[in-house]
């Protein structure tokens, strides 16, 4: 048996670069003003939980994706400035990795989109207030406030990058109208009317 061949490997570089053509499509599709810092933070954050040892924590009930709650109550625990800081953008990270590329799964959770938003989007805003009095940390401050600002719109990037349209059934188009009814995602309802529902708003209302 012959090993394999150069032309089937993929690097770090073709990841990422497959990454961040796939996201900055998205987002032009999307027709969402992302700043290019932004969508390469975004690349990055995927571009490093592609590894599961980056993603996952060792537990006492094993591997696992440890619950937001408990990474935001490490994070007022933690000793310094600094350590606060990583375990937020930790925190934030996490949460929109999981929202945008698991939002079907959260429609059927106990928790919910709006729940990692809240809080993702509410430890990058305190990432960007930390780090915007800084002159070194002003782009990145500024990264973390459109993350915050933006962050069900980069929720609804991810999706699309995690989308197989074709395979659309009857729970999916259930999952998409739930989702729609939460956040207003614009995806959703462009998927929606894509599959022959049209989703409007009446007094204020959607229906």
């Amino acid at each position: 048996m012959t090993g394999p061949t150069n032309d089937l490997l993929i690097t770090g570089m073709d990841v990422r670069e497959y990454f961040r053509d796939s996201i900055t499509s998205a987002v032009s599709r999307q027709n969402l003003e992302i700043n290019t810092e932004t969508i390469l933070y975004v690349v990055n954050m995927l571009t490093t939980f592609i590894r599961s040892e980056n993603l996952y924590e060792k537990t006492d009930d094993g591997y696992m994706i440890k619950a937001l709650a408990l990474i935001y109550a490490e994070s007022l625990d933690a000793d310094t400035a600094t350590e606060k800081n990583r375990i937020l953008q930790r925190l934030g990270d996490i949460a929109l990795f999981i929202a945008g590329l698991f939002s079907y799964s959260l429609n059927r959770s106990l928790v919910d989109v709006d729940y990692y938003a809240a809080l993702g989007g509410n430890a990058y805003a305190n990432l960007a207030d930390s780090t915007r009095h800084s002159y070194q940390c002003q782009t990145i401050s500024m990264v973390f406030a459109e993350l915050s600002e933006k962050f069900l719109s980069l929720v609804d990037v991810l999706a699309e990058f995690n989308d197989n349209c074709s395979q659309t059934s009857d729970s999916d188009i259930m999952r998409l109208y739930e989702l729609w009814l939460k956040t207003g995602s614009q995806r959703a309802a462009k998927l929606l009317q894509k599959n022959g529902v049209q989703p409007v708003l009446i007094t204020g209302r959607k229906q």
